[in-house]
């Protein structure tokens, strides 16, 4: 399972209040690693988070028993870095949010299996949005099981990891 992720932004604050509005959160500064830095934080049992740092950070190994830290290096267009986020919200509302920061917006069926909406944060980084409905797909679609099924079903052998 997943704490937080990390993602970088243009505008770190407005991006971390976007966020943190999607999951009826909350949205802070973010100081430790780099200023300018934001969190989006669900508020939820897991105290889901994503921190939003500067376009362009960086981040970097600490020496010795240091902490990691960040840096603004090259600020690259796009990424293939997303994540999947749930929120309470309905279709609807995701896209007027979307609609109203000027950031593309779409609906999408992943493989016929479920649904997502394509929320594109600045214009240039995917987050996959779930509503209530979508999650259910997600959840009924996303097992090891039927993963496997699909792998075999394109003609790959799946390679399976003990837990």
């Amino acid at each position: 399972m997943l704490f937080h992720v990390s993602i970088d932004a243009e505008n770190p604050k407005r991006v971390a209040e976007v966020i943190a509005e999607l999951w009826g959160g909350i949205a802070t500064p973010f100081p430790p690693v780099i200023v300018g830095s934001w969190v989006a934080m669900a508020g939820d049992a897991r105290n889901t988070i994503v921190e939003i740092y500067p376009r362009g950070t960086e981040l970097m190994l600490g020496e010795g028993e240091a902490d990691s830290y960040g840096r603004i290096g090259t600020k690259v267009a796009r990424s293939a870095t997303h994540f999947a986020m749930a929120t309470d919200l309905d279709l609807g509302r995701v896209m007027a949010i979307a609609d109203r920061e000027g950031w593309p917006v779409k609906y999408c069926k992943r493989g016929g299996a479920f649904g997502v909406i394509e929320l594109w944060i600045e214009g240039t980084r995917m987050v996959e949005v779930l509503t209530p409905e979508m999650q259910a797909e997600y959840l009924g679609a996303m097992t090891v099981p039927n993963w496997q099924r699909f792998i075999a079903g394109m003609g790959m052998m799946p390679e399976t990891v003990a837990a």
